[in-house]
């Protein structure tokens, strides 16, 4: 598998000696809306699992590799004893990024935004506000977000129609044009505007 048109330069290298020294099948999935990335430990003979979304941009798809290789490295240490994004994979996700920050590989914007987020990592890159924003700078489709939408505006996320309310920190008010539920919805969602 050839990994160089998915990472940025430089970092191939990295990744394909980790996926080998740990005997890693790793798949390189069609685009996921539910998610970037997906770890599966070793069962019933099965090595360790990942898959990444070929879709992503390469920060982001290097980032989401490094994620899932934290959770391999967490496992080996300490099974399913812990919490899948706890302290221990929050202290294995930096480990497995400080040697790639210290050769000031990738570019400063990333670079920043990634070292703020490793000082307290999340479940999803997308859930930090900041690292998600410089990310989608890479992306070569730049979707529509919800905050771009005018107040009332309709617009369609995971296959429902909703219509954009008033804004609460991050998030929107929401309400599902089928039902009236009201839904919070970050302003940083990626939709399909209805024209």
């Amino acid at each position: 598998m050839v990994l160089s048109p998915f990472l940025p330069d430089n970092t191939e290298r990295y990744i394909a000696c980790f996926l080998v020294d740990k005997v890693v099948h790793f798949t390189i999935s069609k685009e996921r809306r539910t998610k970037h990335g997906d770890y599966r430990q070793p069962h019933k003979g099965q090595p360790h699992r990942i898959s990444v979304n070929g879709s992503l941009n390469q920060y982001a798809f290097l980032i989401t590799t490094i994620h899932e290789l934290a959770h391999l490295t967490t496992f080996e240490k300490h099974g399913n004893r812990v919490r899948p994004h706890g302290a221990e994979w929050k202290q294995e996700f930096k480990k497995l990024f400080l040697p790639l920050l210290a050769q000031d590989i990738l570019p400063d914007d990333v670079q920043l935004a990634l070292s703020r987020y490793l000082a307290d990592a999340k479940a999803s890159s997308c859930s930090d506000d900041r690292l998600y924003r410089v990310l989608r700078r890479y992306d070569k489709n730049q979707g529509t977000l919800v905050e771009h939408l005018p107040h009332g505006a309709q617009f369609k996320l995971n296959g429902k129609i909703f219509v954009k309310g008033k804004k609460l920190r991050k998030r929107y008010e929401c309400k599902d044009a089928s039902n009236g539920k009201l839904y919070r919805v970050l302003g940083i969602a990626e939709i399909e505007s209805i024209e």
